[in-house]
């Protein structure tokens, strides 16, 4: 009968393991490898883009605060010139009722009948349709 010599055996379940688990490793370290040159390509990408988009957000934002800044400036201009000339009317009825006070009253007079007889009119149109 015919017997093996332990020295003879080359793939004990022992030096199977090690193989299996130093290929293993080789393994983890390869993927480790792609995964951490993946990550520093994305973070090159990121951080380029992150320098290329920064100033464009920067100047849209210096733009939208230069036009809310000349809208608000439009309108505080705008009612300061219509109180300006809501003031200057005040102005000139008063002084105009005080040089001239019965003509005044006969204007004020002949206006309230106007708008009333243009109220009535309207009111009149409506209640036909």
């Amino acid at each position: 009968m015919y017997t093996k010599n332990p020295s003879d055996l080359t793939a004990t379940p022992s030096t199977m393991a090690d193989q299996a688990a130093g290929k293993a490793d080789q393994a983890i370290r390869s993927t480790q490898r792609v995964a951490h040159d993946a990550l520093d390509g994305l973070s090159d990408s990121v951080n380029s883009a992150t320098g290329r988009v920064s100033p464009l957000i920067d100047k849209a934002t210096e733009q939208a605060t230069a036009f809310a800044q000349r809208s608000m400036d439009a309108v505080r201009q705008t009612s300061q010139q219509l109180r300006d000339k809501a003031m200057h009317a005040s102005d000139t009825t008063a002084s105009y009722i005080r040089n001239d006070p019965i003509k005044s009253v006969l204007i004020a007079a002949a206006t309230g009948a106007a708008l009333m007889a243009l109220v009535s009119l309207l009111s009149r149109s409506r209640h036909h349709e």
